[in-house]
């Protein structure tokens, strides 16, 4: 069995799947690699390397023409899709709420398409969790451009000249990226309050130094997954007169909330920010997602009274060298927990507990329930 690793086409884009130590392991069990000429060039990987660890380079067209597994980051074009032959296992993200037409495209022509941020959050998958493992460095790496673009240092310093006062941080949303930036923004020196509408993860915060900010919202919880609940018109209304107060004290706010297959909750308001003291800085981290703060734009820097807005995208690719490592570990566990190396082929169960969440598209079907209705339009 043929697995094949594609580079990706945006310059942008500097994560790939799959690297040399993760290629080892795939032909241990069994498996022919092959990777595209060239995959490792942005992390300084050069061809020899995937060589070394007993890889095939290949052109493009010979990895889609042959591959009978396909691992790459982004969502494949309808070119790729038509080119894959039948019953070719796809993985990467899909981001099938937002673009159901691939996913329709990909069971037409036959595919097993596995969308990776449909993995479920469970313990037996979080060696698969490619979420979890992305937003961390994505959290870590907001406090990080924040760090660099405000005017003052983040720890109290004692100085002959003087006392500088810790930088203040407001860390809105403690899930996985919310906590990693809870936590870097703490190494940093920060004073660091933070609010999830989850009560739950109060005592996560709390571990990790950071003030929890308490606002009582009502019943609220969490959906499927970990992920927050969508708060009512009335709630969001509540949470942002409340966090008005915080943000106003703060010298950067760090957003995090997403509800998933969402857009992503208005959070932060213009009247929030004309609040906030000249100077601050606000990292909206959910600005692919339409954005938690009112004004942000994807990949721009705003102004708004004095206040800077940074609406970065594809925070995991600043850190690329590490979010390919952590995207390919979580590939390869993934890839080894379903293969069978005495028959050397992949065994999926439509009735297992990870598939049921990720496999979307099998055998020319629709799988996952969520989107069934697309095979009838």
């Amino acid at each position: 069995m043929i697995l094949g690793a594609l580079k990706e086409q945006s310059s942008r884009e500097k994560r790939i799947p799959l690297l040399p130590a993760s290629v080892k392991k795939m032909i241990d069990q069994g498996m022919t690699v092959c990777v595209e000429e060239g995959l490792g060039e942005s992390l300084f990987i050069n061809d020899q390397a995937f060589r070394d660890s007993g890889a095939q380079i290949k052109s493009r067209s010979e990895i889609l023409a042959s591959a009978d597994i396909l691992v790459r980051i982004s969502k494949p074009s309808i070119d790729d899709i038509k080119t894959l032959k039948s019953g070719t296992v796809h993985l990467s993200y899909l981001d099938p709420f937002n673009d159901p037409e691939t996913l329709k495209q990909m069971a037409s022509h036959g595919l097993s398409a596995i969308s990776l941020e449909m993995i479920p959050r469970t313990t037996l998958a979080q060696k698969m969790d490619v979420l979890s493992s992305q937003a961390s460095l994505a959290g870590y790496y907001a406090v990080v451009l924040a760090a660099s673009r405000i005017s003052k240092a983040f720890p109290m310093m004692m100085t002959p000249a003087g006392t500088i006062p810790p930088a203040r941080v407001f860390v809105v949303g403690a899930g996985v990226a919310g906590l990693q930036a809870i936590a870097t923004a703490k190494r940093l020196g920060a004073r660091v309050e933070a609010f999830d509408t989850r009560p739950a993860v109060e005592e996560q915060v709390r571990s990790l130094g950071a003030r929890f900010l308490k606002i009582d919202l009502g019943e609220t919880g969490e959906a499927q997954g970990g992920y927050a609940k969508q708060l009512t018109e009335a709630q969001l209304d509540k949470q942002r007169q409340e966090m008005a107060k915080v943000c106003a004290q703060s010298d950067i706010v760090i957003t995090t909330a997403q509800v998933f297959g969402r857009k992503a909750p208005r959070i932060i308001t213009k009247n929030m920010i004309m609040g906030m003291r000249p100077g601050s800085v606000i990292v909206d981290m959910a600005v692919e997602t339409g954005g938690n703060v009112e004004g942000s734009l994807v990949d721009q820097d705003v102004e708004l009274n004095g206040v800077l807005i940074l609406g970065l995208s594809n925070l995991p690719g600043k850190v690329a060298a590490d979010a390919s490592s952590m995207f390919s570990n979580n590939i390869t566990s993934l890839i080894l927990h379903y293969w069978d190396k005495a028959s050397k082929s992949l065994k999926f169960s439509q009735e297992d507990e990870i598939l049921k969440g990720c496999l979307l598209a099998s055998q020319g079907k629709i799988l996952n329930e969520k989107f069934q209705h697309l095979q009838k339009a």
